[in-house]
């Protein structure tokens, strides 16, 4: 891929971040999500690229969602498989909550792990750790072993896991442990990354989530260094004959890193919607202007940008918010 993807590519989530957070408090998730999704696909509309989307929300029968198999960009270019979450956390933004963002992952064509809509049990560290965790491995094992890796007492250890009920007994063996938990609501993306930037405190990601949001962490975390494993968890037959149809023979096989996204070239971005732990939200200036932040960083190369844009509403007519 051409290293002038990766600034093309955050120019998308910018627009798909600032048509949905005009929409942030105002308790309509569904107009949220479809404001992000209609800019995201109007930006990828000027892109030289080839193309197509591997993970969105959902198949063809569901648009104007950006929808598996939908082709993006101008068709020059690079042929690229795409994953897309225009809106990480449309029930956030819905709240007025924090750390919505807007997130693309890009990598060569049929590198990224087409991974279908259903549950995927999942575990993420930093670079410290990374080779050095198994799924597989009791959590209390994991613990000592991320505590060794990240030269920390175990009762200095945070966990990051989302605050759901199926997490109940995993996080009183994390307590039970001596380790520190730390919540979230919606949204896993942010989270897991946040296990391979020091500044965030964090040590360990794990819990059953996305599967979508999965491979796109892991874009994220091979351009940091860090590590992750995944299992899917079909809940039916359809589900499982789904994982077939999608190439995965076996679908409750252990994914490495490497078999979430292969090769060694993949783009990660995201624009904050909301402020967070790992992005500032969307700000009104007044005056018709927006200030956004992003992330934007590439495996191949491991670079990580911080962009801060001033952006000109009256200049950006598809991104007016129609009330």
């Amino acid at each position: 891929m051409d290293r002038e993807l990766a600034l093309e590519i955050v120019r998308v989530t910018e627009a798909a971040a600032l048509a949905s957070a005009q929409w942030m408090g105002r308790g309509k998730k569904n107009e949220a999500d479809g404001a992000a999704t209609k800019a995201m696909r109007t930006m990828f509309d000027s892109i030289n690229m080839d193309g197509i989307v591997v993970i969105g929300e959902g198949e063809l029968d569901e648009a104007p969602m950006l929808y598996i198999g939908e082709k993006l960009g101008t068709g020059y270019g690079p042929k690229v498989d795409v994953a897309v979450d225009p809106l990480e956390g449309t029930n956030i933004v819905a709240k007025g909550h924090p750390n919505a963002m807007a997130i693309i992952a890009v990598a060569d064509k049929g590198t990224l792990l087409h991974a279908p809509d259903m549950y995927m049990e999942k575990i993420a560290v930093g670079k410290n750790a990374a080779g050095k965790i198994s799924l597989d491995d009791p959590i209390e094992k994991t613990i000592d072993i991320v505590a060794e890796a990240n030269n920390k007492r175990v009762h200095d250890l945070t966990v990051i896991i989302q605050e759901r009920p199926r997490h109940d007994e995993l996080v009183e063996r994390i307590r039970a442990k001596g380790a520190r938990v730390k919540f979230f609501g919606d949204g896993d993306v942010a989270a897991a990354i946040a296990t391979a930037l020091p500044q965030t405190g964090v040590d360990l990601f794990i819990g059953t989530g996305g599967a979508p949001e999965g491979v796109i962490s892991a874009a994220a975390l091979k351009s940091l260094g860090g590590d992750m494993q995944a299992r899917l968890v079909p809940m039916n037959e359809e589900e499982e004959t789904r994982c077939r149809q999608m190439g995965l023979e076996n679908p409750r096989q252990l994914l490495r890193l490497e078999d979430l996204v292969k090769g060694d070239d993949a783009i990660f971005a995201a624009t904050g919607v909301s402020s967070g732990e790992l992005l500032e939200g969307v700000t009104f200036l007044g005056g018709g202007v927006a200030e956004t932040h992003s992330i934007i960083m590439r495996s191949k190369t491991r670079t990580v940008r911080y962009i801060k844009a001033h952006h000109h509403l009256d200049h950006k007519p598809n991104l007016q918010m129609d009330l």
